[in-house]
């Protein structure tokens, strides 16, 4: 048994060293994108501010105050038909600050009163560019994609993996 104990010794310890792995990978692609037709419209919306401190804040409707501060009454298809504007009253030997805002909006149409139009990009007939097997990339312009709206773009990607 003593003559067998250095070779289970031997045959028991493993190496220290691992054999490790490498693995790469290359990928190139394009793409081409088209973009649609369209419009882009915006509109300022009707504001109104009151602040104000010190006072006394009314708006006179009709025979008597109808304890409104101001502002839009009524607001039909996006635009104001009645607006009312406040009285500020302070009292006698005080101080006061009184202070208001109105923004009259963009009407409310179709097509609002900021517009932006793009036009159609163009697919054309050929491809959008070249690959080769060393993986590199031509991009083509032309009949490829051309104009605005139309984009043609390459990339190249390489992922190294190393394996303990």
């Amino acid at each position: 048994m003593k003559k067998l104990l250095p070779l289970l010794l031997l045959f028991g310890l493993g190496s220290a060293v691992h054999a490790g792995g490498m693995s790469t990978r290359h990928q190139t692609s394009l793409q081409l994108s088209v973009d649609a037709a369209r419009s882009i419209t915006s509109r300022t919306a009707n504001s109104y501010a009151v602040s104000g401190s010190g006072v006394t804040v009314d708006v006179a409707g009709g025979s008597s105050a109808d304890n409104l501060v101001g502002g839009f009454k009524t607001i039909s298809g996006g635009a104001v038909t009645e607006f009312h504007i406040p009285t500020a009253t302070a009292a006698a030997n005080s101080s006061f600050s009184f202070a208001n805002s109105f923004t009259v909006g963009d009407a409310s149409t179709a097509t609002g009163t900021n517009a932006t139009a793009y036009t159609a990009g163009a697919a054309g007939t050929a491809a959008p560019g070249l690959i080769t097997n060393a993986h590199t990339v031509t991009l083509a312009g032309g009949a490829a994609g051309s104009g605005a709206g139309s984009t043609v773009t390459g990339q190249f990607v390489s992922e190294v993996t190393i394996f303990d």
